[in-house]
């Protein structure tokens, strides 16, 4: 399952689509704080001066979306005065029907993926891209570089485990030159995160800003979508992935939920010695609590289903009270991947 040769990207919390992400989280977080069972599903929609807001929410907590939707925008680091639009109405009876007896709130697959190759159980680069992209995001609040602007990403390629390539494309200022900007984040960022996690940078190349200039940048200069960046959130496009999109979703739509739990499943099969490689698949039908399946494969991809089966319930409830998620803790997954953080529930380690 591992690959020899392989590219990884991530993107900062000022990316359009981030944003998005962010505001869907943030509306989640607000309801959930209020009323634990909130029924929730909200996409968001950004660009060029507006941010539309709309989806289903079924809750007894009083939000001014708006309200949560600016002073997350301002917090992240824009100023300019957007247009916010929303169109949110109840969730509907039909699909209710099924999960208020507690099945999936859809129909669909979930994976879940871990290594033991490296401490986070994730893939080398997976870790290492995330970490320049929250380290942009540090350096701009804390002010050690004032030419820095909110958008940005970065993206690794990294061959036989050893680093080949490293790309930073980030927003900025316009009193600032290219050489002064590579200069920064090679002393900066580049330099002290490659010593810190003990890398090489003997024949690195090193891409920064490659057009020459990003001056413009978030919903001025790009759009952005709840879920658009759902691919790099996880295991960055090298292990499968559903579909389905976690920001903006209550743990009652398994799209999310489920998909935690897989990488909750996968991580201690490999931290407890069942795999070195693993990678967790479940599916389910809408309404119904048992999956339609369940399944494990080792580096080898030999089943190992007999020991998921019995250590795991992957039923909707099941889920969400062992992860406790019930909580207002998303906003802090959107933004450099939902397994990056060793705090976040899914990423406990237990005992089998």
């Amino acid at each position: 399952m591992s690959f020899d040769l392989y590219s990884i990207e991530s993107v900062t919390n000022g990316h359009p689509d981030k944003v998005c992400d962010q505001v869907s989280d943030a509306i989640l977080d607000e309801a959930l704080a209020q009323d634990p069972r909130s029924r929730v599903a909200i996409e968001s929609f950004g660009g060029h001066g507006i941010l539309t807001i709309g989806g289903e929410l079924t809750t007894n907590a009083q939000i001014n979306y708006e309200k949560v939707a600016r002073d997350l925008y301002l917090r992240i680091g824009y100023q300019d005065n957007l247009e916010i639009r929303t169109r949110i109405v109840k969730q509907s009876p039909d699909i209710a029907l099924g999960v208020d007896t507690g099945g999936a709130g859809d129909q669909g697959i979930m994976y879940g993926y871990a290594t033991k190759a490296t401490s986070d159980y994730l893939p080398f680069g997976y870790g290492l891209v995330n970490k320049i992209t929250k380290g942009l995001q540090n350096l701009r609040e804390t002010g050690k570089l004032e030419w820095l602007r909110p958008d940005g990403k970065a993206q690794v390629t990294v061959k036989s485990n050893k680093l080949k390539t490293l790309l930073i494309s980030t927003q900025h200022s316009k009193d600032v030159s290219q050489e002064e900007i590579r200069f920064d984040l090679i002393s900066n960022l580049i330099n002290p995160l490659l010593a810190q996690e003990g890398i090489e940078n003997k024949g690195l190349e090193i891409l920064i800003n490659p057009t020459g200039k990003f001056e413009q940048g978030g919903f001025e200069a790009d759009t952005g979508l709840t879920g658009r960046k759902i691919m790099i959130d996880t295991y960055g496009g090298l292990y499968p992935h559903g579909g389905g999109c976690f920001s903006g979703k209550d743990p009652t739509k398994v799209d999310r939920s489920a998909a935690y739990m897989c990488r909750f499943v996968a991580k201690n099969l490999v931290a407890n010695g069942y795999a070195k490689e693993c990678i967790v698949s479940v599916a389910y039908a809408i309404g119904r609590a048992e999956p339609l399946m369940v399944n494990a494969i080792n580096e080898n991809g030999k089943s190992i289903d007999k020991k998921v089966v019995q250590s795991f319930d992957f039923r909707p409830l099941a889920i969400i009270e062992r992860l406790n998620l019930r909580r207002p803790i998303y906003l802090q997954t959107a933004a450099y991947g939902h397994f990056s953080n060793q705090d976040f529930p899914w990423e406990k380690l237990i005992e089998l």
